[in-house]
């Protein structure tokens, strides 16, 4: 490691070294040296890269001093774990942050809007856009710090596919090497996203790893159900829906009082229609991502009973104090590490005495009970064992799974009286 990198982080000086073969290894090697303020040359899913911490200027300045890149130039930010980046990544929009699930990881880098300016050593002179790469390699499985990232090659210079390839100047100026064998040669496709948000535009920046008809069919393809079609969907795709729905009215109704409902997931007002047809005193707002879904629901619910909110249930929940919420057929789009930050806010939300019922697929312990059918990327169910442990520890009082059939669950949530 440089004088400059062990004044920086309080670190004496390692040896340099190679980490090969066994995935533990490379990966407490790769923490500690990034950690420590030093330069890893390390292989991705495309090309040989040069990795450092992206808040430690000194580390920053040695790796663009390495491989001799302008210093005005931006560099891209890495994350080697999916819901590390996408949790680091909150506030984009439903438009942009669906794009990132259909595209990563994968060999492709995202120029995204920036407007709380992350990362502003890699955005350099343009610190309202950001370059971001998510990746999934099998030497670095299981790092979850980010890293700025640049490819292992003089500025200018081709790109590294094996380790004999990079520079040696590079290659002995790195404090840590991590060989992963011959890679597949090609950079990452440069995708700029900044207005895919608003107008749906995109623009392929670089050619690269992923073609372009592979980039068009992620980005134009449509998750959101059509409103039009709905209902005739999810019920050929889940033949107990009926049933399902009635007893989520029925969780719903037992014990309630009276006040206020908040509904996550509306989609077009299945739910809601039910729920006030039996609470007749309740008013709901409403949340759904989906314009027209929120339009649809609109047309069938009690204007003077129902408000409705487009936005998405990774974003701050509706102002205010609810005694009941509910969920249908809606939390099963979130990962894994956004279920349990939900849960948490809901209880937030929920006045003492308040009530959670949650309906929705689930992983079913037994793989022959997954009869509905689910789309990678887009459906995300989690075990009901995991969820009623996230539920407890969001502090609800009692959790209890009122009904279940092979991959779908009901589970009511109870706060202090």
């Amino acid at each position: 490691m440089s004088d400059a990198a062990s004044r920086h982080t309080g670190h004496e000086e390692r040896g340099k070294g190679t980490a090969q073969g066994a995935f533990g290894p490379s990966v407490h090697e790769f923490e500690r040296v990034i950690r420590a303020g030093g330069v890893v040359l390390f292989p991705s899913d495309t090309v040989y890269g040069l990795a450092c911490d992206p808040e430690n200027p000194d580390a920053v300045e040695r790796l663009y001093e390495l491989k001799g890149r302008p210093a005005d130039k931006s560099a891209a930010v890495m994350f080697f774990d999916v819901h590390a980046g996408m949790h680091s990544l909150r506030g984009l929009g439903a438009k942009t942050h669906g794009a990132l699930h259909n595209l990563l990881p994968g060999g492709v880098t995202l120029l995204l809007n920036n407007p709380a300016h992350r990362f502003p050593l890699a955005c350099r002179a343009d610190p309202e856009t950001l370059g971001l790469r998510i990746i999934s390699v099998p030497q670095l499985e299981g790092v979850k710090l980010p890293v700025l990232q640049s490819s292992a090659n003089p500025a200018g210079g081709p790109d590294a596919r094996s380790l004999q390839d990079v520079d040696s100047a590079i290659r002995d100026g790195a404090d840590l090497v991590i060989d992963g064998g011959e890679l597949p040669g090609t950079p990452s496709t440069v995708i700029d996203l900044r207005f895919y948000e608003g107008s749906g535009a995109w623009s392929i920046v670089r050619a690269g790893a992923v073609d372009p008809e592979v980039v068009a069919a992620a980005l134009n393809d449509d998750w959101g159900f059509d409103p039009a079609t709905y209902a005739e969907t999810v019920r050929s795709e889940i033949p107990a829906y009926e049933k399902f729905q009635e007893l989520v009215v029925l969780a719903a109704y037992a014990e309630w009082r009276s006040g206020r409902v908040l509904e996550l997931g509306t989609g077009t007002g299945e739910t809601a229609r039910r729920l006030l047809e039996r609470l007749e005193d309740a008013e709901l707002i409403g949340v759904d991502e989906s314009a027209q879904m929120l339009a649809a629901a609109a047309a069938v619910l009690p204007a003077d009973r129902v408000q409705l909110v487009q936005g998405r249930l990774q974003d701050p929940l509706p102002h205010g104090t609810f005694d009941l919420a509910v969920s249908s057929l809606a939390i099963h789009h979130l990962d894994d590490h956004e279920k349990p930050d939900l849960f948490a806010r809901i209880r937030a939300a929920l006045a003492p005495g308040g009530r959670f019922v949650l309906a929705d697929v689930i992983v079913p312990d037994d793989p022959e009970q997954a009869q509905i059918p689910l789309t990678p990327g887009y459906d995300k169910p989690s075990p009901l064992a995991a969820q009623l442990s996230w539920l407890k520890d969001a502090g609800f009082r009692s959790v209890e799974v009122v009904w279940r059939h092979e991959d779908l669950a009901i589970l009511v949530a109870g706060t202090a009286g």
